[in-house]
């Protein structure tokens, strides 16, 4: 790797590191239920209904405008599996308005994968 720019390469991990994350954080985080975070799953409403992760709300596309969360916490995004763009798309709709995302790398399919706790919702919207 002659052409390895040290600089570029430093500036992308440092970029990732402050705004992604993995399931297996987000699931400590969760567990350790200190609050101070928010958690958002962009999948579609009957998937969210069927499951998802504990305290998470649902922001399907089209919800990502002006939503009711909080600026002053992070809010942890994610969709269906790691080659689904709704949560970077979701993030960066978040970013534009002020909001401090952090898309969470692998999804639900990941989420699930790794046996953490689900939570389903009572009715289908």
């Amino acid at each position: 790797m002659d052409n390895y720019d040290l600089q570029r390469a430093q500036e992308h991990f440092a970029a990732r590191v402050a705004y992604t994350t993995g399931v297996h954080e987000l699931e400590v985080m969760i567990g350790q239920a200190k609050g101070g975070f928010q958690v958002v799953d962009v999948r579609y409403p009957r998937d969210f209904a069927a499951g998802h992760a504990p305290g998470a709300v649902n922001l399907p596309r089209g919800k990502w405008h002006d939503p009711a969360l909080r600026k002053d916490q992070p809010v942890y995004v994610y969709c269906y599996d790691q080659t689904c763009h709704l949560a970077a798309e979701a993030s960066l709709e978040l970013v534009k308005q002020g909001f401090r995302a952090i898309e969470v790398e692998g999804g639900w399919d990941r989420w699930v994968a790794k046996g953490f706790q689900v939570q389903a919702a009572e009715t289908v919207a």
